[in-house]
């Protein structure tokens, strides 16, 4: 009788969920704030712990079988352990759930002293770093294949060396890679979508890439982004991914569970043919208040304002720069105290014909600089010097900075866009 009662209580696995994460990074600063009075210290620096903390808790509100952590959930080697000891008090509350955890560790958690001498809960698994390992989640039957970073430069493919699907049970593979490239991100564990499939497991499980990616449905394959965003170039939505399966079948398309405490966006606004101060206010507070009605969801919002068009106040705007930043995160603080402005970038001109806001010579140099654009000797030569420059630099230093990032990726074009800009902003702010 007793038997038969405790038979009843033990769950249904053939119907179960998991949590796929992965480059959590954390403890990693939010870069673009720091400079700015207003914003809350504290909020900005436990941004990557309380994007943890939602995944632990949305974990166990859905009872998931197992989480699923696919490389860099640090963010390199730490000063001390208090990151890692949040990272194993989150854990440990997954584990008093009966919620078990594989973990892989990505380029930033190779370079980690400190990671590899932590003692982990026992609810966690960790992939080996010699050859690829074949984990089982034992109540489910799922087997996760995995292979963990033995080095940050990791180019070798590592996706050839995982096994063969294992016969009558859910396959997962739990793979840190750039794929056949993910701009801005290192070329790193490289490998083609037809390798991934050759392979016949029912899902990937992908780290990397900071962008929500569903890269194949047949079988799933899956970038979930990273779990908080770090800077203005990671924008959207970020969370993790819920995966429902079903006798050994992955049912219903998987989908992203936002999880972010604070996120980040750009709004436009446009000023063209506004004629005075007043209109261009009214102009900013509409665009940001539609963004902070339809982005933040309770959060706060990180915003890089950019002004454009062709507007009579062209000039009057590049000699206030400094005071209209000022004024607008006037605007912004107003309509919440966590709408947070970490740039106002200015890229109005003159309507045609203003003689008083413009100038020939910026007409002169912003030729210059677009014509240079199309100069493919000149091209060919900036991009050999800027190869054998990033060549001598640290994989990843400069990916939070848009610019930076956006040379070492070859898009030259568009900074020189900006700098034409730049440069006609800068001189009108001069010609009065």
């Amino acid at each position: 009788m007793l038997g038969r009662w405790r038979l009843r209580l033990e769950p249904d696995l053939s119907r179960f969920k998991f949590l796929h994460t992965a480059d959590i990074h954390l403890d990693s600063p939010l870069r673009g704030l720091s400079r700015y009075e207003g914003v809350p210290a504290d909020e900005v620096r436990i941004a990557t712990r309380t994007a943890l903390d939602n995944l632990v808790r949305l974990a166990i509100e859905e009872g998931v079988a197992f989480v699923v952590i696919a490389g860099d959930l640090y963010d390199g080697d730490w000063p001390d352990f208090g990151t890692g000891l949040y990272f194993c008090a989150a854990m440990g509350r997954l584990a008093k759930a009966g919620i078990a955890v594989f973990l892989l560790y990505g380029n930033h958690d190779a370079e980690s002293v400190l990671t590899r001498k932590l003692p982990l809960p026992d609810n966690v698994q960790v992939f080996g770093t010699r050859k690829a390992a074949t984990l089982v989640h034992e109540p489910t039957g799922t087997a996760l294949h995995g292979w963990s970073y033995r080095d940050r430069d990791m180019r070798d493919n590592l996706a050839a060396g995982y096994p063969a699907a294992i016969a009558g049970r859910l396959n997962i593979g739990v793979l840190h890679t750039a794929l056949t490239g993910r701009p801005p991100h290192a070329g790193y564990a490289p490998c083609t979508v037809s390798e991934l499939v050759a392979k016949g497991y029912e899902y990937w499980a992908l780290g990397h890439a900071h962008e929500f990616e569903l890269i194949a449905t047949r079988p799933f394959i899956v970038f979930p982004g990273n779990l908080q965003a770090r800077n203005i170039r990671e924008g959207g939505e970020k969370g993790a991914v819920l995966v429902t399966v079903e006798h050994d079948r992955i049912v219903d398309t998987p989908v992203l569970v936002p999880l972010d405490a604070v996120r980040w966006a750009r709004v436009d606004v446009d000023v063209g043919g506004v004629e005075d101060e007043d209109e261009c206010h009214r102009r900013i507070r509409d665009a940001l208040d539609q963004a902070y009605d339809g982005l933040a969801h309770g959060r706060a919002l990180v915003v890089r304002l950019t002004i454009a068009g062709a507007t009579p106040i062209h000039a009057d705007l590049g000699r206030r720069r400094d005071a209209l930043r000022e004024e607008v995160r006037g605007i912004a603080v107003a309509i919440s105290e966590r709408l947070w402005i970490e740039k106002v970038v200015i890229r109005t001109s003159a309507p045609l014909g203003d003689a008083a806001g413009d100038t020939g010579l910026t007409d002169e140099l912003g030729q210059l600089l677009v014509d240079s654009a199309g100069d493919a000797e000149l091209d060919a030569a900036l991009a050999q010097e800027l190869a054998e420059f990033f060549a001598k630099l640290p994989p990843d230093l400069g990916d939070d900075d848009e610019a930076f990032a956006a040379l070492k990726a070859g898009d030259r074009a568009a900074l020189i866009g900006d700098a034409v800009a730049a440069l006609q902003a800068r001189l009108a702010g001069t010609a009065g």
